[in-house]
């Protein structure tokens, strides 16, 4: 598992962690009950302390997104993708909001705003 750890981000970097293995849950590179690294390894592999491995493994248990099995490991839990999107969604309407106050702080109108985000999407036609 390859997880980039940014020292410049505001994001602790448990949450970095915490982020990147339910980014790979939702795109399915890791599918229910795949293994998930071991603390120790994840750790080396990503030169970051064991505690800070452990903290993103025990908020993503918590979360019910991985289970660790005593002895045997942690594994990805089966998940309700119908969920998980909501939860992405929920996200980025989070997002939008702040982007709308921005535009109407800057008095952007909803169509200039409109333009920017197909253009940055990629494409008019996408809906």
């Amino acid at each position: 598992m390859n997880i980039i750890i940014s020292n410049s981000s505001d994001v602790p970097i448990y949450g970095q962690v915490k982020k990147a293995i339910i980014e790979a849950i939702l795109k399915n590179d890791l599918p229910p009950s795949c293994m998930l690294p071991s603390i120790r390894s994840l750790a080396k592999d990503a030169k970051i302390s064991i505690m800070t491995v452990k903290k993103a493994y025990d908020e993503l248990e918590s979360a019910g997104y991985i289970k660790t099995i005593a002895g045997k490991g942690s594994f990805v839990s089966p998940q309700n993708k119908d969920l998980l999107l909501e939860e992405k969604k929920k996200e980025l309407e989070e997002a939008c909001f702040q982007i709308v106050d921005l535009a109407k702080m800057y008095q952007i109108s909803k169509n200039e705003l409109l333009d920017l985000i197909k253009f940055l999407y990629g494409s008019e036609d996408n809906e």
